[in-house]
């Protein structure tokens, strides 16, 4: 081993005891050498041969030790038998004056080196025997007072170095239990500080990935026009369907322009007339505010605006508009995402138009055939057999259905078409709605059904009877048709601070949830009639709507499949002016 090698095992803060006990081990072999070389050194050959054996004792314990690390509580032995060796060899070449003397400083410095005061204490008993041990002989080439006086000084100048060594021995622990913390910690930084530098570097190269995505899909999205405000409507985001949409590039309008500016002016009049001119985002843009105001309280709004486009042009666009989010839950813009509705206005004007001629064309011809059933029915020169009123009967009942079903259709066409009129009056919805119940009992009674009717005043309506009239009816025959034998359905008129609702309950088949916001479609059907085969072309829910609508009025439907619907129609309360 090198003498590098061995000043770094020196270095080492926890050395073995055999590497402790080796510069003793080495001095004491040289004293042994030397005396060896010298024997008129020897006042003493037992003393000389005791102190080796002891000697040698504690190397072979301190290599013990060493071997078995769970018997290092007794390796304070091996400085105590050092001393005894010391003080064995100090006797045997010249008591006071052996040259030898010096190596007692070894094994305190051991004892002193170890952690804890009370070290100091057997490093100054250890001295003092070993010093101590000619006077106690009565070997002493002086008195031995003078000896022992002698002994005490130099014990006590040990025991004062071992006080200094342990110190200096107990801050080194200290700067090294420092240092090593210092060291730990610096080096749970390090990793740390890797684990956050290679998570960074994952985050980057997943951030890259989503905006070379986002950038793909941005610029990809040309069926849809897609535009970013922030609070005030200011325009920072305009995609490629934006450009073909409204004719207009990027460059020249974001940061430039407001995105109402591409809507027609009373169009957002009506809307901010409709939420009673919210302020919104900003009070200096109402026209924005009523736009946004949906999406301004929670919830994304879809509805159908016309956009003006660059040119001039108007285009009707379905228009979903959503809150931007920061980091913090904070709406800071809002989100624009329209859809062209060109192509579905045209296909819905061709359809509305085949409906209204399909309509009249059918409507002359079965008036014809009922006006001749009628007069076959009435004619007195050729009595009709019994047989023959029954076949006429059904003609006729089939010829009445498929005249209604006509009606139905040019009523919608005419809702559709914007030229659904009415004959309004304020009246009470009490004698409208009862005369619906007792329209329908004879039906009830024949499906069955008990049929409930919870009528109470609820407040004067600006409305035309005929038509909330058809509404109810739809309403309660839908109920009666939909409910099993045995079931129940129950009709209510109530009267709210602001509303009269005719409320109208089944205990029948119900309707799918998923089905619940396609009812109102037209020709529409949900799966539980298809699968019970109930009659209906899907036109009445429809119609019924329309009609509540147009007076200003809600409908809302709740159902749960198997257990019954429930249908409400809310109408406002008109207070009749007296005169």
């Amino acid at each position: 081993m090198t003498i590098a090698a061995v000043v770094n095992r020196l270095a080492d803060p926890n050395p073995s005891p055999l590497l402790k006990q080796s510069p003793t081990t080495v001095l004491f072999g040289v004293a042994i050498v030397m005396v060896a070389f010298n024997p008129v050194s020897v006042t003493s050959l037992g003393a000389v041969v005791a102190g080796t054996i002891a000697a040698i004792l504690a190397t072979v314990l301190a290599g013990v030790l060493t071997a078995i690390p769970t018997v290092a509580k007794f390796v304070l032995l091996v400085p105590a038998i050092d001393l005894i060796a010391i003080g064995f060899l100090r006797y045997g070449t010249g008591e006071s004056l052996s040259i030898f003397s010096s190596l007692v400083i070894l094994p305190i410095i051991w004892f002193a080196a170890e952690e804890g005061r009370e070290h100091i204490w057997f490093a100054f008993i250890g001295t003092a025997i070993v010093l101590i041990i000619p006077a106690v002989a009565g070997q002493s080439d002086s008195s031995a007072l003078s000896l022992m006086l002698r002994a005490a000084f130099a014990a006590v100048v040990f025991t004062i170095a071992a006080a200094v060594i342990n110190e200096l021995s107990r801050q080194a622990r200290l700067r090294l239990s420092s240092v090593r913390r210092l060291a730990e910690e610096r080096q749970r930084a390090l990793e740390s500080n890797e684990a956050r530098t290679n998570q960074l570097a994952a985050s980057e190269a997943s951030l890259r990935q989503a905006q070379r995505m986002f950038r793909g899909v941005w610029g990809a999205v040309t069926q849809q026009a897609v535009i970013g405000t922030d609070l005030t409507g200011l325009i920072d985001a305009w995609n490629p369907g934006a450009a073909l949409m409204l004719r207009i590039d990027a460059a020249e309008v974001e940061d430039k322009r407001h995105v109402d500016e591409f809507h027609l002016a009373d169009e957002l009049e009506d809307r901010a007339r409709e939420l009673r001119y919210p302020a919104g985002a900003t009070v200096l843009n109402p026209g924005f505010s009523a736009l946004v105001e949906e999406a301004r309280l929670g919830s994304a709004e879809v509805r159908e605006w016309t956009y003006r486009r660059a040119d001039g042009t108007e285009l009707p666009v379905e228009l979903s508009v959503t809150p931007r989010l920061d980091d913090a839950d904070e709406t800071v813009g809002y989100l624009f995402v329209a859809h062209d509705r060109t192509k579905a206005h045209e296909v819905a004007k061709l359809k509305d138009d085949f409906v209204g001629l399909i309509s009249h064309e059918l409507r002359t011809p079965l008036s014809s055939i009922l006006g001749y059933l009628e007069l076959m029915r009435d004619d007195d020169d050729e009595q009709l057999t019994e047989t023959q009123l029954q076949y006429l009967g059904v003609a006729e009942r089939n010829a009445h259905r498929l005249l209604t079903l006509v009606g139905d259709l040019l009523f919608t066409a005419q809702v559709e078409s914007g030229k659904f009129n009415l004959e309004t009056h304020v009246q009470s919805m009490s004698p409208i709605v009862s005369a619906a119940v007792d329209s329908a009992r004879p039906a009830a009674v024949r499906a069955g059904v008990n049929l409930i009717d919870e009528i109470v005043d609820g407040g004067m309506v600006r409305g035309d009877s005929v038509r909330l009239g058809q509404a109810c009816d739809n309403l309660i025959s839908n109920a009666i048709k939909f409910t099993p034998a045995g079931g129940t359905v129950t009709v209510t008129l109530g009267g709210e601070a602001t509303h009269v609702v005719v409320s109208v309950s089944d205990t029948g088949m119900g309707i799918a949830e998923s089905e619940l916001d396609q009812l109102f479609s037209r020709f529409f059907r949900a799966s539980t009639a298809t699968r019970n085969a109930v009659p209906g072309v899907g036109l009445g829910l429809t119609i019924t709507k329309a009609i509540v609508t147009a007076h200003g009025g809600e409908m809302s439907v709740a159902s749960e499949e198997g257990a019954g619907t429930n249908f409400s129609m809310k109408l406002p309360i008109e207070q009749p002016v007296w005169v």
